[in-house]
């Protein structure tokens, strides 16, 4: 029996407080909490629910935390604005660069693009004899 919540079939031979983090916006804490008010033991497998545990579950999450769809869409409409104004941020965003004030020269090689590889890596091999 595969349970859906907020649109996301999670996995049923994990825990519920580990099988709750599978949804985007539901960390550990969260997690814990949803379970606390649930009155659900965080140790039970997902498969060892009964329905109604389900549903009170699912109710708890889709009600009163934003998640999935909503959350992605919520995080996508922030960084438009930020392009828009032409904030630091925005502009860093649509570069692709690390927007946070983390250093470039170092580190984040392949969010640049400037895939570095060791020297003897591209090399062709020699020919053989024939």
């Amino acid at each position: 029996m595969a349970v859906r919540i907020a649109g996301v079939t999670i996995p049923t031979e994990k825990r519920v407080v580990i099988a709750l983090t599978y949804i985007f916006g539901i960390g550990n804490t969260k997690a814990a909490s949803i379970l606390a008010t649930a009155k659900i033991d965080p140790s039970t497998r997902v498969k060892d629910l009964k329905d109604d545990e389900i549903n009170k579950i699912r109710e708890l999450v889709e009600k009163h935390n934003l998640v999935e769809g909503d959350l992605r869409r919520d995080t996508a409409s922030n960084v438009k604005r930020l392009k828009e104004i032409g904030s630091l941020r925005g502009t860093r965003h649509s570069k692709n660069l690390p927007v946070r004030g983390q250093r470039t020269k170092t580190n984040s090689r392949t969010v640049r693009g400037n895939k570095r590889v060791t020297m003897g890596s591209g090399r062709a091999k020699a020919a053989q004899k024939t």
